[in-house]
């Protein structure tokens, strides 16, 4: 899987509720409480294995998870990040 260039991760990430952070993407979610935010992140961890891709998880402050994405083996942003990005994004509507 080829690195996305910087341009082409910038266009991405303007209509996404994604950022960038040197050679990752990051999502902050806010859940409802503890309980909420331990099954967003069972629900992301089911679809990461499906896609064979795996995002860094952090449940912080009781509610929060901060997912970060990144293809260790093209050293960077990949389509790979982007596709699984938006099947979290669908998790985290469906979680609201």
């Amino acid at each position: 899987m080829a690195r996305l260039g910087d341009s082409e991760i910038d266009e991405r990430l303007a209509s996404v509720q994604w950022r960038r952070e040197a050679d990752t993407i990051v999502r902050n979610v806010e859940c409802k409480g503890f309980h909420s935010a331990m099954a967003l992140a069972n629900a992301v961890a089911d679809a990461a294995n499906e896609a064979n891709h795996h995002p860094d998880i952090l449940i912080h402050d009781y509610k929060h998870v901060r997912l970060t994405l990144s293809t260790h083996s093209a050293g960077g942003i990949t389509e790979n990040d982007f596709g699984l990005a938006g099947t979290i994004d669908g998790l985290v509507a469906d979680a609201s």
